[in-house]
């Protein structure tokens, strides 16, 4: 009954949460400080913090300037995912929704709705009146861009990171390769130092320990 009742709670938590989508993500992040899960229905973990974030997001579901969502990295809130880098489930994430920031606390629910309280508005093309100087002017710079040499310039950028993760993951598989051909060096060694009879030499030198212990 108590199970039951549970499910019940979490089914009602979960209908008031909002699940993000290419479609929906400008309506619903415009002038906000966003948190969100990344996640895939799968995950273990996902299903496990799935009672808190659910409740969280109920908690926080009529905030005029916080948005704690879902976003479903399985389904069409995919490139929201790619787009943000995620590599793992779940990922959680914050801040303003153009420059999204990795989530490190804890994630039971009071470490997450501790921190989600303690939000504050950021500096964002929608929130101007928060910026100093340097960003307000270069907010300005991007906006006075033709849409084009933005895109352009969003494009090239984003190349710079496509091409960040592909030195990475190229750096891993040569330490994995050369893991590999280290550890396949040291197996042949010692088989052949077993080969030349090691063991067989502490048995002999152990036996005969042994006889000049008897012979004392």
């Amino acid at each position: 009954m108590k199970f039951a009742a549970f499910s019940l709670l979490s089914f009602i938590a979960a209908a008031n949460g909002i699940e993000l989508t290419p479609d929906n993500w400008d309506a619903e992040t415009a002038g906000k400080t966003v948190f969100l899960k990344m996640f895939a229905p799968w995950c273990g973990h996902c299903k496990k913090m799935k009672p808190d974030w659910d409740k969280l997001m109920d908690e926080f579901k009529d905030n005029p300037k916080i948005l704690v969502g879902d976003v479903d990295c399985t389904a069409d809130g995919k490139p929201l995912c790619d787009s943000a880098g995620v590599k793992g489930f779940p990922t959680l994430k914050h801040g303003d929704p153009s420059n999204l920031e990795d989530y490190q606390g804890g994630r039971d629910f009071s470490s997450l709705q501790k921190f989600a309280k303690e939000f504050k508005p950021v500096c964002s093309p929608t929130n101007i009146d928060l910026c100093d100087d340097d960003k307000k002017a270069e907010i300005k710079k991007f906006q006075d861009m033709p849409t084009s040499e933005l895109d352009a310039l969003i494009e090239a950028e984003e190349k710079k990171l496509e091409d960040a993760e592909e030195e990475f993951k190229a750096a891993v598989q040569e330490l994995q390769d050369k893991y590999q051909s280290l550890s396949t060096e040291k197996d042949e060694k010692t088989e052949a130092v077993k080969a030349a009879g090691l063991g067989l030499m502490k048995a002999v030198k152990a036996s005969a320990g042994k006889e000049a212990k008897d012979e004392l």
